[in-house]
């Protein structure tokens, strides 16, 4: 990559550089859904890769701060949601994750510096950011809301190709066509119309255009084989603050059966309800103990009146260590006897066979449902976001837990945050999920983006796995979501409402299933040699100084 003139270079001042960050910051926000321009997506990074592009060439200090105030801004404009369930925990969150997206710029500053000598190198984004993105998803401080693949969600049409790579592979896109299109702003700059601004602007065409092109051809010719079940979906509209605790549980169980009852017919299969739809804060659900539970007596009275159909429902479950076995973070003493017990976060699977199969949330929110097992972040247990059901750290599933009906149909429960990870999803249908039911609970954050942006997360899914999906969201939005992604009967905010349709089942592994995040492996092996030869390089020009 070519430099900037020194009197141009010059004139870059701390003032011009702190206005590129905050362009950057302020264009990846105004990209992200669901109402984002997401084409500027395309661009979003140029301002910033010329931040680097002066400080790597004057030998200046100040990357990671100019790094952390682009990806601060865009977390604070597209999350700022959060502040409606927690001051303390929204700042810690745009702080923390601004600070390691800014962590991964920088390092990969210093590698295109020690290798290159700041002239070539921008690959070594690709590799860093892919790296990072696949780690995020899978450590105690998860928060892969704000991965740049997921920025196409409203834009579906343009990424069918996700059933090969996963969001991944937008990820890489959207990296790639930053590095063309900074390449052809360099050369506007310099005045440079040459060969190479040519194959430049000719590269970032040709690598914008083709995807979406092929990716229209596929939603055009893609057809679903014909296996409908019929499945009705219950958004019930309680409040997760106020009736979640000052109503019976039985009457708000009452409220979600009434509404089931108006869809079912003879030909109902599957009755999903949201999330957390079983909660006891009396009694509670105790899963060694489930005969005992008045709200489960009552769902086996009500599948006694259907007895066609087969329930998926949210709850909130408990279950008492035995004296023996091994406590993990997660366990909570009893206040009153010296024994521990886990708290999950659970979905029920039951039918006219009285049996109870039993999922729990593998995925779990950062800062609600897990906080930091690691010695000295222990005690930040105790700022456990409340969001309307239980909190503070829950037991996970160490494999997520496939349900299987009468008819032998298998269907993949999806609870909540879960349904933001692609790779975790697709272990489900490899386990043979034909169908895919998401069970969620957005009704803490208010009417704001932040339940819209979570229901477009679903619509990744179903491209990535090719599964029909069946979304059950306490209040807005409930929807079904076919195997090209196309939305039906989409349900409004704050309103109760239940929806019927059939939907497809499927059996076949799309690439991305049966070889899950492999463009993430294949990065971090990258970047791994790359972080290393880098480190070795520094290391002989300190020698060769001294």
């Amino acid at each position: 990559m070519l430099s900037f003139e020194p009197e141009t270079e010059n004139r870059m001042k701390h003032r011009h550089l702190l206005l590129l960050s905050l362009l950057s910051g302020l264009l990846l926000a105004t990209a992200w859904p669901e109402k984002g321009f997401t084409p500027l997506v395309f661009v979003a990074l140029v301002p910033l890769f010329f931040v680097q592009q002066h400080l790597g060439n004057q030998n200046k200090r100040g990357m990671f701060w100019y790094a952390w105030l682009a990806f601060l801004v865009w977390n604070v404009l597209t999350t700022w949601w959060i502040w409606y369930s927690t001051d303390v925990g929204a700042i810690l969150a745009f702080v923390l994750n601004a600070m390691f997206s800014a962590t991964v710029f920088y390092l990969f500053h210093l590698s295109k510096k020690k290798l290159f000598d700041n002239k070539k190198g921008w690959a070594i984004l690709v590799f860093y950011w892919i790296t990072w993105e696949y780690f995020h998803m899978n450590w105690e401080l998860t928060w892969s809301w704000l991965n740049l693949g997921n920025v196409f969600a409203s834009q579906y049409k343009w990424i069918q190709w996700y059933e090969y790579t996963g969001a991944l592979g937008g990820t890489l896109w959207v990296i790639v066509i930053n590095i063309f299109a900074f390449r052809v702003v360099s050369f506007l700059l310099k005045k440079d119309f040459g060969r190479r601004f040519r194959l430049a602007v000719s590269g970032m065409v040709v690598l914008t255009v083709l995807p979406v092109a092929y990716s229209y051809y596929m939603y055009s010719n893609y057809r679903e084989v014909e296996n409908p079940v019929e499945v009705v979906v219950v958004q019930p509209n309680t409040d997760p603050y106020n009736e979640q605790y000052n109503y019976s549980p039985l009457v708000l169980l009452e409220k979600n059966l009434s509404l089931a009852a108006q869809k079912i017919t003879d030909s109902t299969r599957f009755v999903v309800f949201p999330e957390s739809t079983l909660y006891d804060g009396n009694q509670g659900i105790w899963e060694d103990r489930l005969s005992r539970s008045p709200l489960l007596k009552r769902l086996q009275e009500f599948i006694d009146e259907h007895p066609k159909i087969t329930l998926v429902i949210g709850a909130s479950t408990h279950r008492e260590l035995k004296p023996a076995e091994k406590k993990t973070h997660a366990a909570r003493k009893f206040s009153t006897v010296d024994r521990y017990y886990y708290a999950y976060n659970t979905a029920f699977q039951m039918d006219s066979s009285a049996n109870i199969q039993i999922h729990h949330k593998s995925k779990l929110t950062p800062g609600v449902e897990n906080m930091p097992s690691w010695g000295i972040l222990k005690p930040i247990e105790n700022l456990a976001i409340d969001l309307g059901g239980t909190t503070g750290s829950l037991k996970t599933e160490d494999v997520p837990v496939i349900f299987t009906d009468a008819k032998n149909v298998r269907t993949s429960a999806i609870i909540c945050y879960e349904s933001v990870y692609g790779e975790f999803t697709a272990e489900t249908i490899r386990k043979g999920a034909g169908l895919i039911f998401v069970v969620t609970n957005d009704g803490w954050w208010g009417d704001t983006p932040g339940y819209r942006q979570h229901f477009l997360f679903s619509v990744l899914r179903a491209i990535e796995t090719r599964r029909s999906i069946a979304r059950s969201a306490n209040t807005g939005i409930s929807a079904f979501i076919n195997q090209r992604g196309d939305v039906f009967q989409k349900t409004g905010w704050w309103v109760p409402a239940v929806i019927r349709q059939k939907i497809n089942v499927n059996d076949k592994l799309t690439y991305y299933v049966k070889n899950g995040d492999y463009i993430a492996r294949i990065s971090a092996f990258l970047a791994a040699l790359l972080f290393i030869i880098s480190f070795v390089q520094g290391f002989l020009k300190r020698k060769k100084i001294v």
